[in-house]
């Protein structure tokens, strides 16, 4: 028995020693491809040596002796911190992610392939001018430098995960950063979720003009009656939603869920300090690492510093000594849905104003990792790419014997999108700034401009469907594709975007609210991203003559909600402080508590407090109390709160208070008692997750930050290593936007927020500052792949200087390359 045991002891030692020594060699494989930032590198390609300077929080500055150097820097810098998620993003484009993830990424394939987002970008290179070209090659060679030098030096591949995944990697291409274009359009783009939200609810409605509540217009005149409907009879309108998104889906969001931002801009004659001040906070959804990623280049034209996104040489947000530029989705109405006939005698053939016309076909192979190959057949008609029902919801409102076609700006084989921010870096005035933006195609932006001399400007850039005046749905729902009146008639002219120069109040401002009243079809849209935000917005900045730095600063992480503001006394004005007194541990006495601490709340979104709680609780049961028995499971596609239809019920506008009335009961409700259940039913939510004592209930342990990791976040054995959570203030309706899923198991968590901050300051430039979400490299065992999110949390910034002797003097390391 002593035997047993030793060698049993023995065994157990051995055993517990080589986990030791796996675990140690995996950790010492994973660390390899942590970049040395103070390594020299001798690499093909450059005309002369270039300097990769690392500041606070890994923030690359690249000098070069040409232009094209210093972009040859910046792709080495990309790759030497965001490798694998530039892979990721690239596979995204070319519809491949399934030969690595398998048949769980099948859907967004086949939507890329589809669209055929890689193929418009491969074109659309030759539709760029030389500088551009120049720009993308000299860009896509640093890439493919450290690419080699990982491959030279076992570097550990390059990116931790790939180890688990093993693609051979492809040089970078030009054609590569375009296509990261078209994901942006994708992530921002949301109209065709709206059309197809809007006839599924006209069609769920009793009362058709009740949609004018559930999807209100934004406030202001423009409202237009919509076209008949007649065509949509037979579509299986109950169909059930599709199932949550893979993170990786451009659409992960869900419905209703694209783009959003703030951005400021004060002339030099409203700043305290005598100089033109920029603020810009881009929001999207939230991962680990951020898709932001800060750099400064020192190009020919001058110093440009700012936001760029891995896999492009560009500074989407930022400034140069010249100009500031920041952006926010302008929420263009640029793309469309058409219901195209098929011919009942040859499904190969769909309707045209000419008569039938045969689908343009071909197949495409996905190979699927872990499964057999998958075959699809792509068809296009005249009016855009064929998209299958399984996408977007689309078979819900797809009549028997159609399909449903899109026709989006985007997809054209002339995207130039990526020269209108190579043009920005160099633009010197707000002229050269407004002219740049004429190259841009989609998604749609705001470009808000502010200029050393002291002026502002804000331009819409993007392209704008030329539709025509009879269109039958004014390009609110998906309409028919064989009707002329309905069909595109090219783009409008660059002229006819909205654009707003030195403005008398010597204020600008957007957070994705309404620009202009214009009439359809020069409407811009009729679906806004933002009634709310713009209202804080307008207080903040009116309420002060003359504004500093950090007085945008403040107006950036303000974190009051002007929806709580407006809703909740509509609300609960029958309810503050009514009915007996209860006894402890009853459903009255916790209402009466909460009404209490409401009743004293600000509509401050503090992840300390428990009145956000309650009021976000409260408001999302109510608004699904009022839609569940009119839309029954489309309501699954309205668990956002929309305030003003809160605000439409509540007044009665024009008889919404009928949605208080429950249609299956044999009484009449009112909204205040509606009001009072759905409270109950969210205290009583509320008790179940965090404890009957109200008080002690905190905003931030429902509103979580989740910077998920695309990939391996989903994983058990590596999501406690590649995720990032923060408890933070904020919500769907504060400047500080914090926007909320709305849907269970956790409706409340902040998944899509400002990743970047900027502020730009003419009167000291230097002072300029900016933040990232996460951290610059995107490696989890690196010090800087969440450093700065603790600072981004706390509402802290870091230095945005282009002083080269300042960027020296604070240096955590220097990257030399050097011509091989």
């Amino acid at each position: 028995m002593p035997i047993l045991v030793t060698w049993l002891l023995r065994l157990a030692t051995v055993a517990v020693a080589l986990s030791v020594a796996v675990i140690l060699a995996a950790l010492w494989m994973a660390t390899r491809s942590i970049p040395d930032y103070g390594a020299e590198w001798q690499v093909p390609g450059l005309t002369a040596p270039v300097e990769i300077i690392r500041t606070q929080g890994a923030v690359p500055h690249v000098f070069g002796e040409t232009d094209a150097d210093v972009f040859y820097g910046l792709g080495f810098a990309h790759a030497q911190d965001r490798l694998w998620q530039m892979l990721v993003m690239r596979r995204t484009a070319q519809g491949r992610l399934s030969e690595l993830f398998g048949p769980a990424t099948l859907d967004v394939d086949d939507l890329m392939r589809r669209f055929d987002v890689y193929g418009h970008a491969t074109r659309s290179v030759d539709a760029l001018d030389p500088d551009t070209i120049t720009a993308l090659e000299a860009y896509a060679a640093g890439v493919n430098a450290w690419i080699a030098q990982v491959g030279a030096e076992a570097l550990g591949r390059g990116a931790p995960e790939l180890f688990l995944f093993e693609p051979a990697i492809a040089p970078w291409r030009p054609a590569d950063s375009v296509s990261i274009t078209f994901l942006m359009a994708l992530q921002i783009t949301v109209q065709h979720d709206n059309e197809v939200r809007r006839a599924r609810a006209t069609l769920a409605l009793d009362d058709p003009a009740r949609l004018a509540d559930l999807m209100p217009d934004a406030p202001g005149e423009g409202s237009v009656a919509l076209g008949d409907l007649a065509w949509l009879d037979g579509a299986p309108i109950w169909n059930m939603a599709e199932g949550p998104r893979h993170p990786l889906h451009p659409n992960a969001g869900g419905p209703g869920r694209g783009g959003a931002s703030n951005v400021m801009a004060v002339m030099a004659d409203r700043s305290a300090a005598g100089g033109a001040l920029l603020a810009n906070d881009p929001h999207l959804g939230l991962s680990a690492p951020s898709i932001w990623y800060l750099a400064r280049l020192e190009l020919q034209s001058g110093g440009v510093i700012g936001a760029t996104i891995p896999g492009m040489p560009v500074v989407l947000a930022g400034r140069n000594p010249d100009l500031a530029w920041g952006i926010t989705a302008a929420y263009l109405d640029d793309i469309d849905l058409f219901v195209e006939e098929l011919n009942p005698d040859n499904p190969e053939q769909y309707r045209t104003p000419d008569g039938w016309a045969t689908f343009d076909t071909r197949r495409s192979i996905i190979e699927v990792a872990g499964a057999d190959p998958v075959t699809i057949t792509l068809r296009r008609t005249e009016n855009g790419p064929v998209i299958p029902g399984i996408h977007y919801d689309i078979a819900s409102v797809t009549p028997p014997g159609h399909v449903m076609s899109l026709a989006w700006t985007a997809l054209t084989d002339r995207n130039t999108s990526i020269q209108t921010g190579l043009r920005l870096m160099r633009a010197r005035s707000i002229e050269d700034g407004i002219a740049a933006g004429e190259d841009f195609v989609a998604p749609a932006q705001n470009l808000m401009l502010a200029g050393a001399d002291g002026r502002i400007a804000m331009q819409v850039v993007g392209h704008m469907p030329w539709r025509m005046t009879q269109h039958q749905t004014q390009a609110r729902m998906p309409s028919l594709g064989y009707l002329p009146e309905n069909r595109w008639q090219g783009v409008t002219q660059y002229f006819a975007n909205p654009r707003f120069i030195d403005p008398e109040t010597g204020l600008l401002g957007n957070t994705n609210n309404k620009t202009t009243d214009r009439e359809f079809p020069l409407h811009v849209t009729f679906d806004w991203g933002d009634t709310q935000r713009i209202t804080r917005l307008e207080r903040l900045m009116a309420a002060r003559r003359v504004h500093t730095r950090d007085s945008l600063i403040e107006a950036q992480l303000d974190t009051v909600s002007a929806a709580a503001r407006n809703i909740l006394p509509l609300v609960a004005r029958e309810l503050w402080f009514t009915g007996q007194a209860a006894p402890e541990g009853t459903p009255e006495r916790r209402r009466q508590r909460a009404l209490a601490l409401l009743a004293e709340w600000n509509g401050e979104m503090n992840e300390h407090l428990p009145e956000p709680l309650i009021y976000a609780a409260w408001m999302r049961e109510l608004q699904q109390r009022l839609i569940r028995d009119e839309i029954g499971p489309l309501a699954r596609d309205f668990q956002q709160v929309e305030p003003i239809f809160l605000e439409r019920v509540f007044r009665d506008v024009n008889g919404a208070a009928v949605w208080c009335d429950v249609q299956a009961s044999t009484v009449v409700e009112t909204c205040t008692e509606i009001a009072q259940l759905a409270l109950d039913d969210a205290l009583q939510f509320l008790e179940d997750r965090y404890g009957p004592d109200v008080e002690t209930w905190r905003w931030g342990a429902a509103h979580e930050a989740r910077h998920d990791h695309p990939v391996l976040g989903q994983t058990r054995l590596f999501s406690w290593i590649v995720n990032i959570r923060q408890p933070t203030s904020g919500g769907d309706f504060t400047l500080n936007r914090a926007a909320t899923p709305g849907a269970l198991p956790d409706p409340f968590l902040n998944t899509h927020a400002a990743g970047y901050r900027g502020v730009y300051d003419f009167a000291d430039p230097d002072s300029s500052v900016f933040i990232l979400a996460t951290g610059q490299s995107g490696h989890p065992l690196s010090r800087h792949y969440d450093d700065l999110g603790e600072l981004w949390r706390r509402g802290e910034y870091i230095p945005m200087s282009l002083d080269p002797a300042l960027a020296r003097a604070g240096n955590l390391g220097i990257t030399t390359l050097t011509p091989r």
